[in-house]
């Protein structure tokens, strides 16, 4: 039996970029194996930095920036968004 994939995020940070991979990705229509492919970047990696499991390197989020067609500076801005929202939103 394969293990258990880690679900809750390492914290509200990498939660965030996970949601902000996410919709960069949906926004353009792709899947997470077309992102994986485009980025370099290993399909259960993608996951694990969606569900917000995985601590990403600065070299990995460039690549992933890239592969998305915005900035790294962007997808970071957009992670800061989605979080600000997230705590402003009733529970």
């Amino acid at each position: 039996m394969p293990p258990k994939r880690k679900s809750t995020p390492r914290s509200p940070e990498h939660g965030a970029l996970g949601d902000a991979i996410r919709l960069s990705r949906e926004r353009l229509g792709l899947s997470q194996e077309e992102l994986s492919a485009t980025s370099d970047i290993h399909l259960t990696h993608i996951g694990g930095l969606e569900r917000g499991v995985r601590n990403p390197s600065y070299a990995t989020l460039v690549r992933l920036a890239r592969a998305l067609s915005i900035e790294p500076g962007a997808l970071v801005s957009l992670a800061d968004e989605l979080r600000e929202q997230a705590k402003r939103a009733p529970a």
